[in-house]
């Protein structure tokens, strides 16, 4: 790690204060793992410290800034909104080097991340049968076809790792299908169980309404059997991403 680098962890945030404080939380736990790092938090939005002014902070008494975008998919905020705002703190700031690193994305840790808790949602069920066993992967949706085919080739890797039948994904907004359609379609295909798993590393609003959506299909369909998953920021294949993350930054050079 260079001397006077400052690693700038960036998250989405959320409406729900919550989520929020789980990623400072994840923070503190990676400053364990890294003592030597300085490692600063900021958000793009609903939340205190936005950007541009965790730039402003990570940028102080620091002759390098690494931001890492702590976030699933690449649609705008990646694309254009963080590059905006990294810009604008280069000319404020004309004495430090600002570098971005690519977003966490969804790459073969993330898939183990996907496929533990897909076993454990398995293990979970009374009859753990795949071929009777359908598998949504629920994503936050985006209007950005890139970002959504991320989503995409998840799910295609977890059809070909297990034995599931259907493995379909589904989206809490934006685009389509929602959850509510494909359990719909599962359901007319023959499946006695569904596996939820959301593709979200933290809580927060949409978080909670994925559980009152999975309590209502329960009661709309009760002779299925419903696993659901939840959010999984804090497994180590996470910090093992960041790492890399910023062993990458480090060695790009801007």
């Amino acid at each position: 790690m260079t001397e006077r680098t400052t690693l700038l962890l960036t998250g989405h945030g959320s409406r729900n204060r919550e989520g929020n404080e789980e990623i400072e939380k994840f923070a503190a736990q990676w400053r364990t793992r890294h003592p030597d790092w300085r490692i600063e938090v900021c958000f793009i939005e609903h939340a205190e410290i936005l950007v541009a002014e965790g730039l402003d902070r990570a940028a102080q008494n620091a002759d390098r800034v690494v931001l890492i975008p702590f976030i699933l998919n690449a649609a705008g905020h990646v694309k254009m909104e963080l590059p905006a705002a990294v810009e604008a703190a280069r000319q404020r700031h004309p004495g430090v080097h600002f570098v971005v690193t690519r977003h966490l994305g969804m790459g073969r840790e993330v898939f183990e991340v996907l496929q533990k808790q897909l076993d454990r949602l398995m293990q979970a069920l009374d009859v753990p049968d795949p071929h009777t066993t359908g598998v949504i992967l629920l994503g936050r949706g985006s209007s950005d076809a890139g970002a959504n085919g991320e989503l995409a080739r998840m799910a295609r890797w977890i059809f070909e790792e297990n034995d599931h039948e259907l493995v379909d994904l589904a989206f809490t907004g934006v685009t389509w299908p929602r959850l509510e359609t494909v359990v719909q379609r599962q359901v007319k295909l023959g499946m006695t169980q569904i596996c939820v798993v959301p593709v979200y590393l933290f809580t927060g609003v949409l978080i909670e309404r994925i559980k009152a959506q999975v309590e209502r299909l329960r009661e709309q369909y009760p002779q299925i059997a419903f696993a659901l998953g939840t959010h999984f920021g804090f497994e180590p294949g996470i910090f093992k991403t960041l790492d890399q993350r910023v062993d990458l930054g480090e060695l790009s050079g801007g």
